[in-house]
């Protein structure tokens, strides 16, 4: 064979492996589909052991704040101080690559204060003077509110209209908040003197209530050991922004059963003592019970736990898990259930026993059937 036959032959070879290349069926929707939530649970696994190199211990804390952020959520974690929280958000926002700012809330506050306020300037083009626009601390990708119940209801309400939003409001102009954006705001527990407590209304505008606890005896230990050292772990970023609303709008793609569906909603309307559904001890223990918000947090929260957990549907375990940081702020307890001192999350717990058995598995035979 000469040599420009030999050419000609591979050349002949390969326009036929690009024929063959290009005839190739391009992946289907549910392979893409699958291909994002292989992404999403390496990500999170890869986020858990970088987050790990800093916070020590609370490992339902990190779960439940990164659910709420793949899920569009904010969350008020409560806790007493010098546990950590403010080093876990700005930690979470260095791992995905988001801007971070903290507002540390006080008496003196004012709404301009964080949302920023118009400035009369000197136009050096034309000598006018004209008011220009100077943007708060709110417009960050992860906010910190620390101690949001310190600041009164009018600061209050301009960061939950940001929150709910993503905008905020100055004069007659409107402005957008950058995004993706989380609210992560403190509460502490112990001192209420000289506090604005956020009223009930304002608390369901949160998606979850995380509750920071001490941590462990080994833990404590380690904590000792790695924070009194010179050496200082440094995370690396795993997400971008971009990536993190394609990975927010998987979650909501997530299906979830009829049956599913009915389960949450009966979860929540059992919280009602005005409701038939309800068990005779939330009568007797709960005021007032969680709204329709509450369902859909539920929901939402349970996507984002399966495809984490690397399942692409939702199971009644999914919602069972999220089930408390969703609906202790959205109950509130009565006089009785004070004084015996049962808290939400001791009914949440009787609630969570009571409902498969008495409505999730009829609920789940009337669909099969």
């Amino acid at each position: 064979m000469t040599m420009d036959e030999h050419a000609s032959q591979s050349g002949g070879d390969r326009a036929g492996a690009e024929r063959a290349g290009s005839e190739r069926p391009s992946p289907t929707p549910d392979q893409l589909e699958e291909q994002a939530i292989r992404g999403l649970t390496t990500a999170y696994q890869r986020m858990r052991q970088e987050i790990g190199k800093v916070i020590i211990g609370q490992d339902d804390v990190v779960d439940q704040l990164l659910i709420a952020m793949f899920s569009k959520g904010h969350c008020l974690l409560v806790g007493v101080p010098g546990l950590a929280k403010t080093l876990l958000c700005s930690t979470i926002a260095s791992i995905l690559q988001l801007s971070f700012r903290r507002i540390q809330f006080t008496p003196d506050l004012m709404p301009s204060d964080i949302t920023g306020t118009d400035v009369l300037q000197d136009d050096p083009q034309t000598g006018r003077r004209v008011f220009q626009f100077i943007k708060g601390p709110l417009f960050t990708n992860v906010l910190l509110a620390d101690e949001i119940n310190r600041t009164p209801p009018k600061t209050q309400a301009a960061l939950l209209e940001a929150m709910q939003e993503h905008h905020v409001t100055v004069g007659s102009q409107t402005y957008h908040l950058p995004e993706p954006f989380f609210t992560l705001a403190t509460q502490n527990p112990i001192e209420q003197e000289g506090t604005y407590p956020l009223p009930e209304a304002q608390l369901d505008r949160f998606m979850f209530n995380v509750i920071v606890t001490y941590p462990s005896a080994a833990e404590e230990l380690r904590i000792l050991k790695q924070t009194t050292g010179t050496e200082k772990p440094e995370v690396n970023p795993i997400l971008t922004g971009r990536q993190i609303q394609a990975l927010q709008e998987v979650v909501r793609r997530v299906p979830c059963a009829e049956y599913n569906f009915i389960y949450a909603r009966d979860l929540v309307r059992a919280t009602r003592p005005g409701e038939i559904e309800s068990p005779p001890f939330i009568k007797e223990l709960i005021s007032w019970g969680a709204g329709p918000r509450a369902g859909q947090y539920l929901i939402l929260g349970a996507r984002a736990h399966a495809l984490l957990q690397g399942r692409f549907h939702v199971t009644a375990d999914d919602i069972r898990a999220v089930a408390k940081p969703v609906l202790r702020h959205r109950i509130m307890t009565t006089f009785a259930a004070n004084s015996q001192g049962v808290t939400p999350d001791i009914v949440i717990d009787r609630l969570l026993k009571f409902v498969p058995v008495e409505l999730h598995e009829r609920a789940k035979r009337k669909v099969q059937n």
